[in-house]
Protein backbone atom coordinates (compact mmCIF):
# COMPACT_ATOMS: atom_id res chain seq x y z
CA UNK A 1 0.00 0.00 0.00
CA UNK A 2 1.49 3.35 -0.98
CA UNK A 3 1.28 6.59 0.97
CA UNK A 4 -0.82 9.06 -0.99
CA UNK A 5 -0.16 11.98 1.34
CA UNK A 6 2.05 14.43 -0.52
CA UNK A 7 4.00 17.04 1.35
CA UNK A 8 4.00 20.35 -0.48
CA UNK A 9 7.53 21.68 -0.88
CA UNK A 10 8.22 24.91 0.94
CA UNK A 11 8.25 28.18 -0.97
CA UNK A 12 8.91 31.86 -0.26
CA UNK A 13 5.38 32.22 1.10
CA UNK A 14 5.74 29.42 3.67
CA UNK A 15 5.31 30.54 7.26
CA UNK A 16 7.01 28.39 9.90
CA UNK A 17 7.37 28.11 13.65
CA UNK A 18 9.10 25.65 15.94
CA UNK A 19 6.95 22.63 16.67
CA UNK A 20 5.68 22.20 20.20
CA UNK A 21 8.46 21.10 22.53
CA UNK A 22 11.23 22.33 20.19
CA UNK A 23 13.21 25.52 20.64
CA UNK A 24 16.36 27.24 19.56
CA UNK A 25 18.74 27.85 22.42
CA UNK A 26 22.23 29.33 22.79
CA UNK A 27 24.82 27.42 24.83
CA UNK A 28 27.06 30.08 26.35
CA UNK A 29 29.65 27.55 27.55
CA UNK A 30 30.17 26.03 24.09
CA UNK A 31 29.30 29.29 22.31
CA UNK A 32 26.97 27.64 19.84
CA UNK A 33 23.30 27.49 18.93
CA UNK A 34 21.36 24.26 19.15
CA UNK A 35 17.80 23.04 18.80
CA UNK A 36 16.46 21.41 21.91
CA UNK A 37 13.83 18.83 21.02
CA UNK A 38 12.14 16.08 23.01
CA UNK A 39 14.76 13.40 23.71
CA UNK A 40 17.21 14.84 21.15
CA UNK A 41 19.19 17.92 20.23
CA UNK A 42 20.58 19.31 16.98
CA UNK A 43 23.64 21.54 16.85
CA UNK A 44 23.07 24.41 14.44
CA UNK A 45 26.03 25.56 12.38
CA UNK A 46 26.43 29.36 12.16
CA UNK A 47 24.52 29.59 8.85
CA UNK A 48 21.61 27.52 10.14
CA UNK A 49 21.54 29.56 13.35
CA UNK A 50 21.12 32.77 11.35
CA UNK A 51 18.04 31.30 9.64
CA UNK A 52 16.57 29.69 12.74
CA UNK A 53 16.82 32.87 14.82
CA UNK A 54 14.45 34.52 12.32
CA UNK A 55 11.75 31.83 12.45
CA UNK A 56 9.00 33.32 14.57
CA UNK A 57 5.72 32.26 13.00
CA UNK A 58 5.29 35.74 11.48
CA UNK A 59 8.00 35.99 8.82
CA UNK A 60 7.70 34.06 5.58
CA UNK A 61 10.72 32.23 4.20
CA UNK A 62 10.90 34.96 1.55
CA UNK A 63 11.11 37.66 4.24
CA UNK A 64 13.78 35.66 6.08
CA UNK A 65 15.72 35.32 2.83
CA UNK A 66 15.48 39.07 2.19
CA UNK A 67 16.75 39.86 5.67
CA UNK A 68 19.71 37.49 5.28
CA UNK A 69 20.43 38.86 1.81
CA UNK A 70 20.65 42.38 3.25
CA UNK A 71 22.79 41.26 6.18
CA UNK A 72 25.31 39.18 4.25
CA UNK A 73 25.08 40.59 0.71
CA UNK A 74 25.14 37.05 -0.69
CA UNK A 75 23.17 36.06 -3.81
CA UNK A 76 19.50 35.91 -2.86
CA UNK A 77 18.81 32.76 -4.88
CA UNK A 78 21.58 30.91 -3.02
CA UNK A 79 20.25 32.02 0.36
CA UNK A 80 16.71 31.02 -0.63
CA UNK A 81 17.80 27.60 -1.87
CA UNK A 82 19.74 26.89 1.32
CA UNK A 83 16.95 28.23 3.55
CA UNK A 84 14.34 26.08 1.80
CA UNK A 85 16.52 22.99 2.10
CA UNK A 86 17.31 23.56 5.79
CA UNK A 87 13.74 24.26 6.82
CA UNK A 88 12.34 21.33 4.84
CA UNK A 89 14.83 18.96 6.50
CA UNK A 90 13.90 20.24 9.95
CA UNK A 91 10.19 19.98 9.16
CA UNK A 92 10.74 16.39 8.02
CA UNK A 93 12.29 15.77 11.46
CA UNK A 94 9.24 17.43 13.07
CA UNK A 95 11.29 20.30 14.50
CA UNK A 96 9.53 22.97 12.44
CA UNK A 97 5.89 23.14 11.48
CA UNK A 98 3.89 25.22 9.02
CA UNK A 99 1.73 27.92 10.61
Amino acid sequence: MSDTTAITPFSETTLLRFARGNRLQYDRVREQWFIQAPERAFIADPNAAEVLQLIDGKRTLGAITDKLHQKFNAPREVILRDTLRLTQELADKQVLTVV
